[in-house]
């Protein structure tokens, strides 16, 4: 039975590249990052237009900002998407760098 493209796969961490993963219909989407002292800046977050407007760039982003509140990091989202992301969802002020 084929996999229903309805139900999102996890966000995948790739540490070594600084970068969470998120793959789907044959896809890949990703949110890059850089890590200085305890600041953790999301640079880019790119999404393929074949699977754009399915909430996965708002899942990258949420999934760094998890990452980030666990390891007790700051956020600057120097992404324009990360910044709007954050500004639609106050519960991730306090991360705020």
């Amino acid at each position: 039975m084929p996999a229903d493209s309805s139900i999102p796969s996890p966000v995948a961490h790739d540490e070594a590249r600084k970068r969470f993963v998120a793959r789907r219909d044959g896809h890949e989407a990703r949110l890059d990052y850089t890590v200085a002292g305890d600041v953790l800046a999301i640079t880019h977050t790119i999404v393929p237009e074949a699977i754009g407007g399915r909430g996965i760039a708002g899942e990258l982003v949420r999934t760094a900002l998890e990452y980030a509140r666990a390891g007790r990091l700051r956020v600057r989202p120097a992404c324009s998407y990360a910044e709007a992301w954050m500004g639609r969802h106050p519960e991730y002020d306090d991360l705020r760098a």
